[in-house]
């Protein structure tokens, strides 16, 4: 992912789909238009709302205070539970680093 990013990044979407295989940038193409939709589109506009009238920061203060962090916690833990973590685990096995060449260590 953050090879794609650095790609838009650096040259925008048309350097990065230069950049990507054929197969890849097909894909993007046509699923693409299929994942951001109109209500895709809504729901980010709701969220950027959110951002720009306090509300997210107002929901955030307080569960990292009163609430003690009980929803952040329980979200963290369902995020390390899913499925795409094994899978990521796996994948990131395939490659020739190890453990000790990480280049964040948190």
């Amino acid at each position: 992912m953050k090879l794609i990013v650095d790609l838009i990044y650096q040259s925008g979407f048309q350097g990065m789909r230069y950049s990507i295989s054929n197969t890849a940038e097909y894909g993007d193409y046509i699923t693409g238009p299929k994942i951001v939709t109109d209500e895709t589109k809504k729901a980010m506009k709701k969220v950027l709302s959110d951002i720009q009238d306090g509300t997210f920061a107002k929901d955030f203060l307080l569960e990292m205070g009163a609430a003690n962090k009980v929803h952040f916690n329980a979200l963290r833990q369902q995020a390390v539970e899913h499925p795409s973590e094994k899978v990521g685990e796996w994948i990131r096995s395939l490659y020739s680093w190890s453990d000790d060449d990480k280049l964040i260590n948190n």
